[in-house]
Order: C-alpha cells, then structure tokens, then sequence
C-alpha cells in the first residue's frame, strides 16, 4: 500500500524518530529541501550556499531509503521550528479504494482485509461536523468460507491529533460502529471532530442488536465474542500507519452495554493493543445477564398472574420515589443514597403488597408479582460455575431507584409472543430467548420456558463454553497495569438492562485483587444516581475521552467530575460525577440545580 491521506506532520527529533513512508516520492524530496532553503536562508546567503549544497545531498541520498532518517537530519541542521513536512494532496483519499492488509499483519487468523469505498467527506458537507476527514469502508475475509466478513469503518481526519479510538457496539451488534458520532453513555462532542482517528466494525455479522441467529455459525460467534475486536484494531492500525506514516501515539477503546463488555474484553486479552479504555455499562457477565433473562420471563409467563404490567411498574417507581428520594438531603426525582434505600425495601414491598396476595387492581401487587419483581430484584445464583468462577449475577435495583417501564423494561404485553419481543414481553427475556436458541441449543424452534436453569443437562458444558467465549470477568488486569493502561467505567444505578450492582461487585474483585490503592492507580469507577441505560430521569454528559486522554498521556487521574444532565425535562442541570462509593449529597443550601450544591458523600 502507498497510499496517504493528509496531516500536518510536525517535525519529531533526533531523540523521537518516526517512520513517515515506506517510499518518498520526488516532491516530498523537493518540500523537505524547500524547507531547509528557507530555514538557511534565515541564517544568511553565503552559509546557505555552502550548507544546502551538501545538505541536500544527503537529504535525496536518505530520502530514498526512508523519511524519517532525512526528518530528523533536517531538525538536528534547521531546529524544530523550521521542520515541517507537508502531507500528499487531501484528493489522494479515493486512492484507498482496492487497498488490502494481508493476513500476516492481523494478529488472529483471517484470509486478509480489502478496503471497499474510500471518500472524502468535506467540512461544508450538509450533516456533517467532524470537519474534513477520509471515510474507509471494508471487509476482512473469515477462515471459513461458510462464515461472515467484519465489515469495518475507518475515518482519517485531515488534522490528526496521533490518536486513534475503536467504538465498541451495542446488544447482538449487527450493524457497522461508524465512528462519527460520540462516545457512547458520553454525549459530548465527537471524537473526530477532535482529530481522532476512529473506526469500528458490525462485529463480525450482518443483523441487528436484538437479533441472534449469527451465532450458530462458530466463526461468527467468536467474532462477536472477542475476535473481530483484535482484528479490525490491527486493520485500522495498518492503514491509519500508511496512512500519516506513523503509528498513533496513543490507542483508546470506548463502549457502553456490548461496547462495555468489548472494552474489558480487549483489557482482559490484547492488553498491549490499548492505553485507556471507557468501558460503560459494561456487559461482562453476558451469560449471567441472559440466564436471568430466563428466569425472569419464566416468573412472568409461566408463573400465572406473575406479569407486571406497565401501570403497575410504575406504580413501583412512584413509591420508591417516595420512600428514598430526599434521603441525599432533597427531594430532585433523583434517587441518590441507593444504600439508605435498601435498608427501606422490606417496608416497601410490603406497602406494595395486595392485602391478601390476589390481584386486586392497579394500586397493589399480586404475590406472583412480587415474586416476580423481587427475582429480578436478587439476581441469579447459580448451582455450577460459569468462566472465571461466576455463579451469582447481582440483581437490579427494582425497590431501589429503577424505572422498569421504558422501551428496555419488563414489557408492555401479558402475552408472550410466540417470538418473544423487546418491547412487548421485556428486553431481560426477550434477549434470553434469543440467547437460549441460537447461542446455546442452536435450536430456533427451543422452548426457553422449559429451561431447567438449576440443572441444565446437556447444555452445562456449552453455557460454560459460552461464558468463555462472550465475557469478561477475569479482575487479573495485571497485563494492561504492566503495560500502562486506564480504564474509566460509568454505569447509571437506575440501569434496567445490565445490573450495576454487578459492575460494583467486579470492581469489588479488582480491589481484592490488586488492593485499594494499586486500583486507583489505573481505575476510576462512577455510579450515577438516576442514570438508566441510555436514558433516565439524569442524563450525565460529561468529557469521559478528555479525562482519559489526560490520565494517560500527562498522569492526571480524574476525581470528583461534573455531569451536565440532558435529560429533556431537566436539561441543564449539573450534579457532581463523584467515585464509587460516593454519591451527590445537597449541601442544604444553593440551587438544586447546580453541582456546587452538592458534595460527594458516601452516607
């Protein structure tokens, strides 16, 4: 490939040499002696007479053999101020189309990648605010023949800052992380408008997050599991290299939910490929979280009267809201002491309660009810262990905070479909089912409420495998510690798809691992009070990639931040993003709707 797309190339000294091209065409050679006319010129005639003439020389003579040696001549002759590269022509960007990266230079196996579309995208361009930047799409070939590409996309900006950041995805994944928008869980500003390099790919198949047939194809699914996050980073990372003629000085991975699982999943296995990482909401115990799915869907389909419908989910997070909401010192909608909330949960499920069990209206639950919501409540403990030791997944906040009636929650239907859906019978179940037939039984027709989750015969052995393949619960991150790396996890307390009461207890596992204060050498863990899982009654936006790129590259650890919430009803106001086990405590004083009126607090 010889191929560049454009950037300011700054000067790099005799003491960093950087590789700028393979094969220096005969104007980069004319640009560079331009320079050092000027520059000499600078310092007189008669010197310059004598010094270009043997100077430029040796700038042809090395320019042959590599730029970067005839870089560093130039700076150590002319000083940094006067060195400065010019890049090829930014119409050059088109010339990736056809490229190809060979299987030698991907790190798992694969019949090679082809770049199918390269375009420039302008700065005027209608919808666009990432500025001028080269828009990569392609496709890396898979061992097999009977299994799919990973389709990929790379943006090159025109004004490059040496970084570069993969995107992870979101549910089964399906579809192509594009890399123009923002970080998820983090909706700030674009990272390309930044001057990141960013790309990201469809993990590995062609679908939808809710849509798991993918997965009997075993190509695919270890793809999806770990697999297309190292190759498409060794993709990118070739072209982004031939591309400016240097690596990127700094690799960052950023995800929320999936993309969360993928972040702790490149830490866990390709530790040298990244030095930060954002990894929200992350989705680590993927099989924990599906096997309570089952459990869930079976208390409420197959448990008569175990159903809750929509009226009544809310009538759950009303009186929550009630019992906790001033217990951070006022009452916001916002459900912030989480731990002085569930010290009140017997109470509340018994003011919950129908008098005698049965179902007697909108204003109480039926026992099965109860059961129901205080299954999901208390998570799974499982009699056999999943990978890295797993048995329990930790349940939801449901008496604590959490909103179970959105587009996410428990479902609107007391029908269950015979294709369970997202929306009408519940995201935990619905994504269960999916999980149930093509993942572990591989039979589209299972019926995944006959599920014996307590003894699983034949399929024990397949979800252990699983939990091997998809997840990322190992707290031994001593390779990424080596190596440099931080991570910086945000997950919402009110989240109603993946239990932040699992992040808290694998955070738990890293510090029993490493102590207290290694951890906080290289992890950073915020838990925002009504925070769901994209939505809420608090939004945070807040700059996670600047306070990661800041750690890593000048060693300032971010503390106690400051989230601005979005959330349409209260847009605007700040809370403090305070570390786990803190939480916003109003100070008694000041407006609500200012972080300056409140502390972080743990009680």
């Amino acid at each position: 490939m010889t191929t560049r797309y454009p950037a300011d190339l700054p000067c790099i000294s005799a003491y960093s040499p950087v590789a700028v091209g393979r094969r220096v065409t005969s104007i980069a050679i004319a640009r560079v002696a331009g320079v050092l006319v000027a520059g000499v010129l600078v310092a007189g005639v008669l010197v310059a007479s004598v010094l270009l003439a043997s100077v430029r020389e040796v700038i042809v003579h090395a320019a042959r053999a590599h730029l970067a040696s005839l870089t560093r001549l130039a700076c150590a002759v002319l000083g940094a101020a006067l060195c400065v590269v010019a890049a090829p022509a930014h119409a050059q960007c088109v010339q990736f189309a056809g490229q190809t990266v060979a299987a030698s230079e991907i790190g798992l196996p694969t019949r090679g990648a082809l770049v199918t579309s390269a375009m420039l995208v302008g700065a005027t361009q209608s919808g666009n605010g990432n500025g001028d930047y080269c828009r990569i799409t392609g496709e890396i070939r898979p061992v097999r023949d009977d299994a799919p590409d990973i389709h990929f996309e790379l943006n090159l900006p025109k004004r490059w800052n040496g970084r570069a950041l993969q995107l992870g995805g979101g549910g089964y994944s399906g579809e192509v992380v594009s890399g123009t928008n923002m970080v998820p869980f983090a909706p700030r500003t674009t990272p390309l408008s930044q001057g990141y390099a960013t790309f990201g790919s469809d993990s590995g198949h062609i679908g939808t997050s809710a849509r798991a047939e993918f997965a009997v194809n075993d190509e695919a699914l270890l793809n999806f599991g770990y697999g297309h996050l190292k190759k498409t980073h060794d993709v990118a990372l070739a072209l982004i290299t031939q591309n400016y003629g240097k690596p990127p000085q700094r690799v960052y991975f950023a995800g929320g939910s999936t993309g969360g699982r993928e972040g702790y999943t490149v830490i866990e296995r390709f530790p040298n490929d990244y030095d930060g990482v954002i990894a929200d909401a992350p989705a680590i115990n993927f099989s924990g979280v599906r096997l309570l799915g089952v459990k869930v869907g079976q208390m409420a389909y197959d448990v008569p009267g175990g159903f809750v419908p929509p009226v009544k989910q809310k009538l759950v997070y009303r009186r929550v809201l009630a019992s906790c909401d001033g217990l951070d010192g006022v009452a916001d909608g916002i459900v912030s002491n989480v731990d002085a909330c569930h010290a009140l949960e017997r109470q509340i499920v018994a003011s919950l309660r129908c008098p005698d069990g049965t179902d007697q209206g909108n204003d109480c639950l039926s026992a099965p009810q109860i059961d129901m919501l205080s299954a999901l409540n208390d998570g799974l403990d499982l009699p056999y262990a999943l990978a890295n030791g797993a048995r329990v997944y930790p349940g939801y906040n449901v008496f604590a905070g959490c909103d179970f009636s959105g587009m996410l929650g428990l479902g609107r239907s007391p029908v269950r479909l015979a294709r369970p859906d997202i929306i009408a019978n519940g995201y935990l179940f619905a994504q269960a089912d999916a999980y149930m037939k093509y993942f572990v039984t591989r039979d589209p027709t299972f019926e995944t409420l006959n599920f014996d989750l307590a003894h699983p015969d034949p399929y024990e052995e397949r979800l252990v495998e699983l939990s091997q393949i998809v997840g990322a619960m190992n707290p031994d991150l001593s390779a990424f510690v080596a190596h440099g790396g931080r991570v910086i996890t945000l997950h919402g307390l009110a989240d109603e798809v993946i239990s932040p009461n699992q992040t808290i207890a694998f955070y738990r596992s890293i510090v029993a691992k490493f102590g207290l204060e290694k951890t906080d050498s290289f992890m950073r863990l915020y838990m925002v009070p009504g925070f769901q899982h994209g939505n809420g009654v608090f939004i945070p936006s807040w700059d996670a990639l600047g306070a990661l790129d800041k750690w890593v590259t000048y060693g300032v650890a971010p503390e106690t931040l400051v989230a601005t919430d979005i959330a349409a009803a209260t847009n605007g106001r700040s809370r403090p993003l305070c570390r786990f086990p803190a939480f916003p405590r109003y100070l008694g004083k000041g407006s609500v709707n200012v972080a300056t009126s409140f502390r972080c607090a743990t009680s």
